[in-house]
């Protein structure tokens, strides 16, 4: 039976920037910034790796302290910018949830957005409650050692052997951690990069987006 993990920005959702204003919100209101560097790329990270970054380029030592000040203001503000930017579910991703969820597969989150801001996310678009396990960006700056975690998640509640892995991702290092666990990727261009590149990058299966039923793989729906 495959298992399949998945990304959440770019991938399930596009929350219109509501994250990335969330953050630099919370260095306005954690740090008293009064002018935003917008010089960091947010795509195919971690949440620690991108406040850390952030941090950086405002002057501000990246300490752990100093990094749970803007996450902690972070979540504060990411509800509120959920609500006030318009997102929306990314196409094909409601009927294929179900589906998988009507086929009884195991079906987690593998994502750079630490547990409580993806919880926020999803939940936004009730889409959270498909997932029964996941890595997350927690204490990672590395989308590798987020893969390892969340197969670990996988492993602990459906034990061992997990042989046909998946992530499906919108990121060159969505491909990148999927090797990382020994998994396959499809990587649908559904975020910020185009088809081409997702095929440079060597993903196993490259999609428009995730209508694309009948182009997955037959035994995540038999």
């Amino acid at each position: 039976m495959p298992t399949l993990f998945f990304d959440i920005d770019g991938t399930l959702i596009r929350t219109g920037g509501a994250g990335k204003a969330a953050m630099e919100a919370a260095l306005r209101t954690a740090f008293g910034v009064s002018e935003i560097r917008d010089t960091i790329s947010y795509s195919g990270r971690t949440d620690p790796d991108i406040g850390r970054d952030l941090l950086r380029v405002h002057d501000l030592d990246p300490t752990p302290a100093n990094y749970e000040r803007l996450r902690d203001a972070y979540l504060r503000h990411l509800g509120p910018c959920m609500n006030a930017i318009r997102g929306h579910v990314l196409p094909g991703i409601a009927e294929l949830l179900e589906r998988l969820r009507s086929a009884n597969r195991r079906v987690g989150l593998l994502t750079g957005n630490i547990e409580a801001g993806a919880r926020v996310k999803l939940d936004h678009f009730g889409l959270w409650n498909h997932f029964s396990f996941g890595g997350f960006g927690d204490g990672c700056h590395d989308r590798d050692d987020v893969a390892r975690t969340a197969l670990a998640a996988a492993r602990a509640i459906h034990g061992e052997p997990l042989n046909d892995l998946w992530v499906i991702g919108d990121t060159p290092n969505d491909v990148k951690c999927a090797r990382a666990i020994g998994a396959k990727c499809v990587a649908v261009a559904t975020g910020w990069h185009s088809a081409a590149e997702l095929a440079a990058a060597n993903a196993d299966l490259v999609l428009d987006d995730l209508s694309q039923f009948g182009r997955l793989p037959t035994n995540w729906f038999d």
